[in-house]
């Protein structure tokens, strides 16, 4: 059965110019609602991350190093905070994700991950950092860096760099292996790791016991490759991920502590450069028993996928407890549905937008909002004509 997208673009004329006649493109032929797509924005500049507030405003990072308070109805920029730690804004990296202390209503605290310039010494060189400050007004207070990726190394791309707040409230971070490959299994560095810390920089308790003697203590989990999408499991709990593959690959990943996920020695993808196909996966492409096996995977074809989101709002009660997740080569919304770790159904929305999503969000009014690398801010509705 085929439903419709109506594409609804209103984008301000302060900040966009005049709006756009509204126009409709076919939708994915079994989609469960009727999606009207709204653009509340489309003069962002490269938009990574957001994050709602309280009062239903968002704060939306741009790679290029702003952090941006936008209206509650996403139709206005009302401040832009100063005050941030430089960011590398090159190749990937960048000001990228952005979260609210689970404290936020009596502590106001904002933590950010970016792609920190190196100084002295590492001049020409960078890393994924974190940092965080406090929200007052329109501006930021009491800024510290609280996270820094170690080594720093020369490059532009995999900086991760997705902060989820666990529900003990450690903070979760997932970092790139910057292109590097072999440290995402050296454990004297945090390249290619998720690593796990207190919301003050300090480091928990309860974190895995390595027998590496070097091991880095903040280290959770190891051999990623470039996780930009993370959230926790609403029955579990658990952190899953999203990982960019190589030619191929892309994965999502239930990530426990204390285990190992592969990459460079496994990969359902085959290295850029190479004619695709099974003979080239990287250790064969099988995971186990050595790593542990995703729960998803894109071959042969990479996706390159973003964030993503658990679904737990009423606009689209059919689509909760599923994953919604974005992707940028393959631009479109995918729809995943697990019965516990088993992935049963997925479907490709919106590709018709021909969009690289780059986040994916749950608002306060159940409806899903997306920021595209062009600069939109959309927001994504069921029909009242197909409930």
């Amino acid at each position: 059965m085929k439903s419709i997208v109506a594409l609804l673009l209103s984008a301000t004329a302060l900040l966009t110019g005049p709006s756009v006649s509204a126009q409709k493109v076919t939708a994915s032929p079994s989609a469960d609602y009727t999606l009207l797509v709204t653009e509340l924005q489309n003069g962002l500049k490269s938009p990574w991350g957001m994050v709602f507030l309280p009062d239903k405003r968002l704060l939306v990072t741009q790679k290029t190093g702003q952090l941006l308070i936008v209206s509650a109805d996403g139709k206005r920029i009302q401040a832009s905070l100063g005050n941030l730690p430089a960011v590398a804004n090159l190749g990937q990296g960048g000001l990228l994700d952005v979260a609210l202390d689970p404290g936020f209503a009596t502590n106001g605290l904002v933590y950010w991950s970016y792609a920190e310039p190196g100084t002295g010494k590492e001049k020409g060189l960078s890393g994924t950092a974190v940092a965080c400050g406090r929200l007052q007004g329109d501006a930021l207070q009491a800024i510290q860096v609280i996270y820094r990726q170690t080594p720093k190394v020369k490059g532009s791309g995999h900086f991760g760099s997705r902060l989820v707040f666990a529900r003990d409230k450690t903070l979760f971070i997932t970092l790139g292996e910057r292109q590097k490959f072999t440290p995402a299994q050296d454990m004297a560095q945090s390249l290619g790791k998720v690593v796990r810390i207190n919301r003050d920089g300090s480091l928990p308790k309860d974190n895995p016991k390595w027998l590496h003697s070097k091991a880095l203590p903040e280290i959770y989990s190891l051999g990623h490759r470039n996780p930009q999408g993370a959230a926790l499991h609403p029955l579990t709990g658990e952190l899953w991920i999203s990982e960019h593959g190589p030619q191929g690959g892309d994965e999502i990943n239930r990530v426990l502590p204390g285990r190992n996920y592969g990459w460079p020695l496994a990969s359902y993808g085959c290295h850029y450069g190479e004619p695709v196909g099974e003979d080239c996966r990287l250790g064969g492409g099988g995971h186990a028993p050595k790593f542990v096996e995703p729960l998803s995977i894109w071959v042969p074809t990479s996706v390159a996928p973003s964030n993503f989101i658990f679904y737990s709002g009423q606009a689209f009660p059919k689509w909760q407890g599923q994953v919604l997740m974005g992707t940028l080569a393959g631009t479109a919304l995918w729809r995943l549905q697990f019965s516990g770790t088993r992935e049963v159904k997925r479907e490709r929305l919106l590709s018709e937008l021909g969009e690289r999503i780059r986040d994916v969000e749950q608002g306060p009014d159940g409806r899903v909002y997306l920021l595209t690398d062009s600069g939109k801010l959309l927001r994504i509705s069921p029909s009242p004509d197909r409930p």
